[in-house]
């Protein structure tokens, strides 16, 4: 029987081949579909496993179930698992505003399973200075009715007030004195106490400011100020006099007396006239502490009946609102947890630092809040632990209360409560000096990496006297959002503006090929890269961003962008639809923690074959393949599925569903032949399609199960030329 014969007899066995369709390694989505041949071209909760002769196995991503039974009260967005000296495991959570914006930005920790709201309490209050001073004493009383200050409580004086000899201002921890005073320590830069040179009763003036018509300067009269020409003046208030608005740091141009300097702004005044700062009222940032009771308080202490009235209940407590914030940064310093929240709102002054404070809490000696330490800076973009000689480390930080986005601080080597540079301490500071804002920071191995919008620092322990050395160690190469940078086995990865980057830890920067760019920075909404995620997922290797995309309903992450460390950064990538909002890795609380942005559910990943009980629709579909010879026709009668249906030890009751698209051309609406259903009991499928182009989707929706691929053979013959 010659070829002629048996193709006219219709496709006789003898003249069918058996082919394979090996997969290329990774998913490709910047490849058109018929150039992307016998790869994969488009996916969704996959994983890619590099086989050891270099093909790629595709099997379905691991699923999750809920780690905390409830909602969360706000979106989360940072989570931070740690474990204390006495083997209480925790996971802090920080939120961004709720809803309902009396919860604030909740910041809680979860405990053996009980959640725990310990979101820092702040208050505004503007009232006229009164303040009581004494020669003999570096501490100063401050009259402010109502306010029931205790000893918890700090506060940042936003308004210079001039009193007995000396200016009060700057961030201080408070001693409650009475419901309608409190008191707090006056002490120079290197901690020395500062005496008042008059004895005064509720006394003190804030800053006048007056303009000139048609001229940019303004002399400001604070009696006693202490500056000198080149000196910063900061303006927390925002003040328009003469329609000349005040805020900001200001270099002192010159000055005239004791009372009385001059600073340059940079518009003209209309008239000549003069304003005191906040309508000469004092402002007050309260951070609201609630501790322990005192000794010696509380309902039912003591005798019935026994003492005066009201003895032995607690005392007032100060009021306040939860803090609103958009973000969070977390760590912990041994058992304590530190928190600093950006995006903060303290009042409606739209002028407010955008940056909080440093906030701890210790669960060996917990507080109802977070207490803000008074004694570090009073406004951060966000912080971490520097290791292993533990220093906290903040960014964005500030030496005036007016923010410098490039400016890094540190306290001492174990000691949170010294942040000012001297010989006999380890604390200090560090301004970057090229870009515009420092976007995130985190510690490797040996170093911490500090990216700006436009480099990467390396920021190395030296010792003293610098403590730290700074070197730019790539340029053009800057980080597309706070949370999108990771260290992951003595490499660092990170997303930029356009494109992923890494760096061995001590090695060069070096820009990662992404091959499903497309499907990541196209359809990114760049309005909501605040949004950006950096999942690290150290069981299979893998980072994951998730990001918003631009037809996200919610406006939050909706897709996720996946890279497979081992694979290479031209075969690791894949992509699909899943939201979290917060992450954390493997840690003492067990496999990764994910955070639902819609649900509001946090959930542990790999613990399932479902996504909490609900099917996950995992797919991929390969890109156009030739089949045979592409100049002719090719039939193809069967197909040999090669899979692995269940994990080892389960059983093995996957239900995959095979699809194939048939065209002749690249850009014709494809024939579909399918899907077949396909279990470890099928042998063959029964196809019987023909034509020039071929691509195959793989396909699950069930439920409780697992499947990775093989390699799926053919069968196929020549059928006429094209």
């Amino acid at each position: 029987m010659d070829v002629a014969v048996a193709v006219a007899r219709g496709h006789a066995d003898a003249l069918m081949a058996t082919a394979s369709l090996k997969l290329l390694p990774g998913v490709d989505t910047n490849r058109s579909q018929a150039l992307n041949e016998a790869a994969i071209s488009s996916c969704n909760l996959i994983r890619l496993w590099k086989d050891r002769r270099g093909e790629s196995l595709v099997q379905k991503l691991g699923g999750w179930t809920k780690f905390y039974p409830s909602q969360m009260p706000a979106i989360p967005r940072q989570l931070w698992p740690w474990q204390d000296q006495n083997h209480g495991k925790h996971l802090g959570i920080g939120c961004s505003t709720a809803a309902d914006t009396t919860l604030g930005g909740p910041l809680m920790i979860l405990t053996n399973g009980a959640l725990n709201t310990i979101t820092p309490i702040v208050r505004l209050d503007n009232v006229a200075p009164e303040v009581t001073t004494s020669t003999v004493s570096s501490t100063v009383f401050i009259t402010d009715a109502g306010s029931n200050i205790n000893n918890y409580t700090a506060v940042f004086v936003a308004t210079h007030i001039s009193v007995g000899g000396i200016i009060v201002f700057g961030f201080f921890l408070c001693s409650g004195v009475s419901p309608n005073q409190f008191a707090v320590n006056l002490t120079n830069i290197l901690g020395n106490p500062i005496f008042p040179t008059a004895n005064i009763t509720n006394g003190g003036v804030v800053a006048l400011f007056t303009v000139v018509l048609n001229n940019s300067t303004v002399q400001v009269t604070l009696p006693n100020h202490g500056y000198s020409v080149g000196d910063t003046y900061p303006c927390l208030v925002s003040t328009t006099v003469g329609v000349i608005t005040i805020y900001g740091d200001y270099i002192i141009q010159s000055v005239t007396d004791a009372n009385n300097f001059v600073i340059q702004t940079g518009g003209e005044a209309t008239s000549s006239t003069s304003g005191y700062i906040n309508g000469g009222n004092a402002q007050y940032d309260f951070f609201v502490g609630i501790g322990p009771l005192p000794p010696g308080t509380g309902y039912g202490v003591g005798a019935y009946g026994a003492g005066g009235y009201g003895t032995g209940i607690s005392p007032v407590e100060p009021t306040g609102s939860n803090m609103e914030a958009d973000d969070w940064a977390l760590d912990n310093w041994g058992d304590i947890f530190v928190a600093v929240a950006s995006g903060i709102q303290v009042s409606s002054d739209t002028t407010e630092p955008s940056g909080s404070p440093v906030f701890l809490w210790n669960p060996l000696a917990p507080t109802p809040v977070a207490l803000a330490l008074a004694a570090g800076p009073s406004a951060n973009d966000g912080c971490f632990v520097a290791m292993p000689q533990r220093q906290i480390v903040c960014w964005g930080s500030t030496f005036t209360g007016i923010q410098d986005h490039l400016l890094l601080r540190w306290c001492d080597i174990n000691n949170y409560n010294v942040w000012i540079a001297q010989p006999t301490n380890q604390a200090g500071s560090y301004r970057i000096p090229r870009g515009s804002k420092i976007v995130g920071c985190i510690q490797a191995a040996n170093q911490a990496l500090v990216f700006t919008d436009l480099a990467v620092w390396s920021m190395q322990y030296i010792g003293q006297p610098f403590v730290y050395g700074f070197n730019e160690i790539g340029t053009g190469c800057g980080l597309i959002a706070p949370k999108a940078a990771v260290s992951m086995n003595g490499i660092i990865y990170w997303m930029s503006q356009s494109q992923f980057f890494s760096m061995p830890n001590g090695g060069g920067v070096s820009p990662m090929p992404c091959s499903v760019w497309d499907n990541v920075f196209q359809l990114m909404d760049q309005s909501k890269l605040s949004n950006i995620r950096v999942a690290p997922n150290s069981r299979f290797n893998e980072i994951t961003w998730y990001f918003t995309s631009t037809s996200s309903a919610s406006g939050e992450n909706d897709m996720y962008v996946k890279y497979n460390i081992t694979m290479g950064p031209d075969a690791g990538w894949d992509y699909g639809t899943l939201g979290r909002s917060a992450w954390t890795n493997q840690s003492v609380l067990g496999p990764p923690i994910g955070a639902d942005p819609t649900s509001l559910y946090l959930y542990q990943h790999e613990t399932s074959n479902d996504a909490d009980g609900q099917s996950i629709n995992a797919f991929f579909q390969t890109g156009y393949f030739e089949i045979g010879d592409g100049q002719m026709q090719t039939f193809v009668d069967f197909i040999l599925p090669d899979m692995i249906y269940g994990m080892t030890g389960q059983a093995q009751n996957a239900t995959i569903l095979i699809t194939f698209y048939v065209a002749q051309y690249p850009g014709d609406t494809p024939l579909v032949f399918g899907p077949y259903t396909t279990t470890q009991a099928s042998t063959y499928i029964s196809t019987r399609f023909r034509g020039r182009l071929v691509s195959v989707k793989v396909e699950s929706n069930d439920i409780g199960t697992w499947w990775r691929t093989g390699r799926l053979r053919y069968r196929w013959t020549a059928d006429g030329r094209f």
